[in-house]
């Protein structure tokens, strides 16, 4: 088969946002002709991700900073970081060259999808389990968070 190309990428997280699945999937597309393309659009999906966490979206890298004030866990801020630098240094000269690494484009995919795994599908199954729980056990919580 020619067109379209085969991509081994994995596919997003069902959790993902649809404004940030939309650049993942183009990442994906996108993949087996041009890492560089891949890692960038990747990045734009972090920073669509971190305004659908509540960020502003305009500064990456204040978002993460706003998010680490907030109490992000130390692994989650170094995988944005990391699609950051590698998504940042693909469209612009640097140190790290995707075109020398693709593997490292491909790494980003699972990086995506477990920012999303923690900040968005881990809370909604507690959220979800939570609500669950019986009308009195939820006021007896309550009355003990409130003392």
């Amino acid at each position: 088969m020619i067109y379209p190309l085969a991509t081994t990428a994995p596919f997003p997280a069902p959790d993902m946002p649809p404004d940030v699945a939309e650049d993942y999937n183009e990442a994906r597309a996108t993949l087996p002709t041009s890492a560089r393309a891949s890692a960038a659009l990747l990045r734009l999906a972090v920073q669509k991700l971190c305004k659908d966490l509540g960020q502003p979206g305009e500064n990456l890298n204040e978002d993460i900073a706003a998010l680490v004030k907030a109490g992000l866990r130390p692994q989650i801020q170094q995988a944005l970081d990391v699609v950051r630098v590698i998504g940042n240094n693909a469209v612009h000269p640097g140190e790290l060259d995707v075109k020398d690494n693709p593997d490292s484009a491909m790494a980003l995919f699972g990086l995506v999808n477990m920012i999303v795994q923690v900040m968005i599908t881990e809370p909604k199954q507690v959220t979800e389990l939570y609500s669950k729980l019986p009308e009195g056990a939820l006021k007896a919580i309550e009355k003990r968070d409130s003392s």
